[in-house]
């Protein structure tokens, strides 16, 4: 508000300072401007333009006065720049069953570490805050907003985190509950969900919401979805139709992961940066550099185009007809000098 302000009185100042200036102009209009003492059209629009100048000087030089100075390092990312990924990881014992991968050697959970591994090799780490939810039979948050590749590596590789769970049936609506209500408070289109699962049955009602904070939401599959491996007396194989529904109900997309990574064309839609026009990332220090910059330069340049196109009047007598009247005077002597001789 300060900057405004101090605008708002600049502005007054030079449009008081313009009007003064305008009546002492009419006094000498005819020295100025000719007979006709009127100049051309666009010059009545120059006083508003030399108060607009102003004003947007003296707001842009205050707010560059009073916003915090920006440092250019490699480690600061612009707010604007920076982005969350908030992974739902399954833990389930039937995780580690062994059916993955293009050959079906790798355990599920082992795929899962693959594909992330692809996908963090991809996008630009530094611009992502991960964040890790384990479900199994309730959720737990295992880390929130790192930026440690390593911790990542470790938690999907092989830390054992259905440990912290009794055992009990998998509840994949508890695990996005919990990263909805840590993702609720990020800013508006900032965050990618993704869910890293074999899947599991799911109610037909009680899909939390996502906060506006999620843009993306990917849910990936794992594990054979034909032929199944028997896990407590029960088939368990990659429920890709379960999994289909819940990409579905949360508007997001479903990949299954158990023989492809995730596509370049998908990964750069939930990667990039480019959501937003140049002008949306302008921030206030910006504008304030482009107002210094549009001001000083009209304000600089509006005198040059006032005196040379200011007015069509131009005083003085032309080249061209001096140099007639001088001609005609030396014809008039050569004349004059030739008329005794020819009346002998």
């Amino acid at each position: 508000m300060v900057a405004e302000l101090a605008a708002a009185i600049a502005l007054v100042v030079a449009l008081a300072a313009e009007a003064l200036q305008w009546q002492r102009t009419k006094r000498i209009a005819q020295l100025a401007f000719g007979p006709y003492t009127t100049p051309r059209a666009w010059v009545r629009c120059a006083p508003f333009i030399t108060a607009l100048s102003v004003a947007a000087l003296v707001w842009g030089l205050t707010t560059l006065m009073l916003v915090e100075p920006k440092t250019h390092t490699t480690t600061t990312i612009a707010d604007g720049e920076l982005k969350h990924l908030v992974l739902v990881l399954d833990v389930s014992p039937s995780m580690f069953l062994v059916d993955a991968g293009p050959d079906g050697q790798q355990s599920r959970r082992q795929r899962v570490h693959s594909l992330m591994t692809s996908y963090f090799e991809r996008v630009q780490l530094p611009n992502y805050r991960t964040s890790i939810v384990a479900v199994y039979n309730g959720a737990k948050p295992v880390v929130i907003d790192t930026k440690d590749r390593e911790v990542i590596n470790n938690i999907l590789e092989d830390l054992p985190l259905h440990f912290a769970f009794n055992a009990g049936k998998t509840d994949l609506f508890a695990g996005l509950g919990e990263a909805a209500g840590i993702v609720k408070d990020f800013p508006p289109k900032s965050t990618t969900l993704m869910l890293l699962s074999d899947g599991d049955s799911v109610p037909a009602t009680g899909m939390p919401e996502m906060p506006p904070s999620v843009e993306h939401v990917v849910v990936v599959g794992v594990g054979d979805p034909v032929t199944g491996k028997f896990l407590n007396g029960s088939q368990s194989r990659q429920d890709a139709s379960t999994l289909r529904q819940i990409a579905l109900r949360l508007g997001g997309v479903y990949h299954d992961g158990n023989e492809k990574h995730l596509s370049t064309d998908l990964i750069r839609s939930i990667a990039s940066s480019e959501s937003k026009s140049v002008f949306e990332k302008l921030s206030r220090r910006e504008f304030a550099l482009l107002a210094c910059g549009i001001g000083a330069v009209l304000y600089a340049v509006l005198p040059l185009l006032l005196h040379y196109f200011g007015t069509a009047w131009r005083p003085g007598v032309l080249e061209s007809t001096t140099r007639g009247v001088n001609s005609t005077s030396r014809v008039g002597r050569k004349v004059h000098r030739r008329a005794p001789a020819a009346s002998l």
